[in-house]
């Protein structure tokens, strides 16, 4: 069996505000095919381990590579392999759901835009609302949108903050399923999660942040 390749290498990552350190000489590999599960209390660091991870933070120490590639939110090798959704996306308040995802999709070079942004509607539920502007949807509709945005781009690495946020019983089995998938067709994938059932179904390795020595455990 061929060896996976690394998607994923963080090495010695630390991160302070002010006198408060967040994150202290935080290591962390990630393959084809892994789903690492960040999980833990609530300041431990997870958030900001994942913002250094697609570089909207910049950590004081340690360094972050993509497929060998060091870590740069400009660099378009970075932009084309990364897919994220870790905040709540501000959207172009003039372009309606599908002009979002077919910009998208566009951009990163998909090479059937429109059959690609069909499918993702249909997956997430917006057929309906594929025509409205972002600022007119619920607050679940705007996060099926944010994760539409990473499906309907290419990706080797997933990264995801709480995807299951604002997700009714449903969608978080379907999204379950969707990481699950993505996970065995050879995706990296990080993600902070509180939601068990999502953690349990997706994570091949469960990384506790924040304990005295970090604990990791295989799914």
């Amino acid at each position: 069996m061929a060896k996976r390749s690394t998607v994923l290498k963080v090495a010695g990552l630390s991160k302070a505000f002010g006198p408060v350190v967040i994150v202290q000489d935080f290591n962390l590999e990630v393959r084809e095919g892994e789903a690492i599960a960040l999980t833990g209390r609530n300041g431990a660091g997870k958030s900001t381990i994942l913002r250094c991870l697609v570089g909207a933070e910049q950590p004081d120490e340690g360094s972050i590579e993509v497929s060998g590639v060091t870590m740069s939110e400009t660099n378009p090798e970075v932009r084309r392999d990364v897919a994220t959704v870790i905040d709540d996306l501000d959207f172009f308040p003039d372009l309606s759901v599908v002009e979002h995802l077919d910009l998208l999709a566009r951009a990163h070079g998909v090479p059937d835009p429109e059959t690609a942004v069909d499918e993702v509607l249909d997956e997430v539920q917006l057929v309906p609302q594929s025509g409205q502007l972002p600022g007119t949807l619920s607050s679940g509709q705007r996060r099926r949108l944010a994760l539409a945005t990473a499906f309907v781009r290419p990706r080797k690495l997933l990264v995801l903050d709480e995807p299951e946020q604002r997700l009714d019983v449903e969608g978080v089995e379907w999204l379950a399923a969707r990481l699950a998938a993505e996970r065995q067709r050879g995706l990296a994938i990080v993600m902070a999660s509180h939601e068990p059932r999502l953690v349990d179904a997706v994570a091949t390795r469960i990384v506790r942040v924040g304990e005295p020595a970090a604990d990791e455990v295989g799914a």
